[in-house]
């Protein structure tokens, strides 16, 4: 919905298709692909497409702004976020890959606005 800072182009495999808008999982070294599971570390979304077999091997990936997303189960206004699948958010139930903060209200399967700023403690 509003852009607040510039997509960064992070490496992905040059085999993996990915839509844009896609929530991407982090992974070392400075890599992501899709998510795919809750609390999946968060990269970031992705801001093109990624077409399998193109040649390449990076993506242009959103690490904050404000963007509309999908409910996993009840979200209330200014929960802290997690990444619930490939373009499903949960409330968070502890500080570990926070995704970002919601600016709604929403019921399970709803749309809704949030900021995308991810934050992490790993505490292991």
């Amino acid at each position: 919905m509003f852009e607040t800072s510039l997509a960064i182009p992070f490496i992905c495999a040059n085999g993996t298709g990915i839509e844009q808008g896609t929530l991407l999982k982090l992974s070392d070294p400075f890599t992501v692909s899709a998510a795919t599971a809750v609390n999946d570390k968060v990269g970031g979304i992705a801001a093109a497409e990624k077409i399998a077999n193109d040649g390449l091997t990076t993506i242009p990936t959103y690490r904050s702004g404000i963007f509309r997303g999908t409910a996993d189960g009840p979200i209330t206004v200014n929960d802290a976020l997690v990444f619930s699948g490939n373009k499903l958010f949960s409330a968070a139930v502890n500080a570990e890959n926070i995704a970002g903060t919601a600016f709604e209200t929403a019921a399970d399967s709803d749309t809704f606005v949030f900021e995308l700023r991810p934050f992490a403690i790993n505490l292991a």
